[in-house]
């Protein structure tokens, strides 16, 4: 005798399926800037302006370099959100909130930028947080 009474697999809806889509086109277009902000920074140290008496004054090649890894990392679970792998919707979730903190603090060097992806890392982590967004 079976004892799964009134337990029946869920569809998926179009809202989330389509949530998730948004979110994995949305990581791989913040990832593909900031890899280019961070070739930019490591390219030409002079391209992001020099901010004096900055608590999080780092060089800006440091700058470029966290900038670049996490552009691959977000690039990456965007490909792993659009493949549906288990792993990639926590770790989205993860990065991209990592993402708005490293632009948080990289306001003061270019602040439409930072600004911008904020933004997108916001609209991001809700797509990724509505009610069955990353349920399979």
């Amino acid at each position: 005798m079976s004892h799964n009474r009134g337990v029946e697999p869920q569809a998926e809806s179009g809202w989330a399926m389509s949530g998730v889509a948004f979110a994995a086109t949305m990581l791989l277009m913040i990832g593909a800037f900031q890899v280019i902000a961070g070739f930019a920074a490591i390219l030409n140290d002079d391209y992001f302006v020099l901010v004096r008496g900055y608590a999080f004054d780092l060089d800006i090649t440091t700058w470029g370099w966290i900038h670049l890894v996490l552009g691959i990392a977000l690039i990456v679970a965007g490909i792993g959100l659009f493949s549906r792998a288990v792993w990639a919707g926590v770790t989205a979730l993860f990065l991209a909130v990592l993402s708005a903190i490293d632009n948080f603090f990289f306001i003061p060097y270019q602040p439409f930028w930072a600004i911008l992806l904020i933004a997108l890392d916001v609209w991001v982590i809700w797509a990724l947080t509505r009610p069955r967004a990353l349920r399979s």
